[in-house]
């Protein structure tokens, strides 16, 4: 639980509220095919996770000055994984500062697999 106090009161933000939309802002970048569960793999893959369930691909910790953020993701075949993991730091880092006012220290991308696009 994130807490944030204003002057007309106390806002309290969900881990999963924070999970929802990382997740949402990490899969609108240009590579990212999809989340990915961080555990579970399935005879050697892992699934690719409905916009139900983003939560469990991304792991939100409190930092020392801020929140971090752990994302899992799936991308595509044949396009740099170093451009697609600098975007979805910048865009998700932009998006949770934006939306939520929150701080955060760090976004790490953990690329899960490599999918081939038909």
């Amino acid at each position: 639980m994130i807490k944030k106090t204003t002057d007309l009161g106390d806002i309290n933000l969900s881990l999963d509220v924070v999970a929802s939309i990382t997740g949402s802002a990490a899969t609108e970048c240009y590579g990212v095919v999809g989340m990915s569960s961080q555990k579970v793999m399935k005879d050697g893959f892992y699934a690719l996770l409905k916009k139900e369930n983003y939560s469990k691909g991304i792991v939100v910790e409190d930092g020392e000055i801020g929140t971090i953020i752990n994302v899992y993701i799936i991308v595509g075949y044949g396009i740099k994984i170093s451009e697609i993991v600098y975007e979805v730091q910048k865009k998700v880092k932009y998006v949770l500062e934006s939306t939520l006012d929150i701080d955060v220290e760090a976004v790490n991308v953990f690329v899960q697999s490599i999918k081939v696009m038909d």
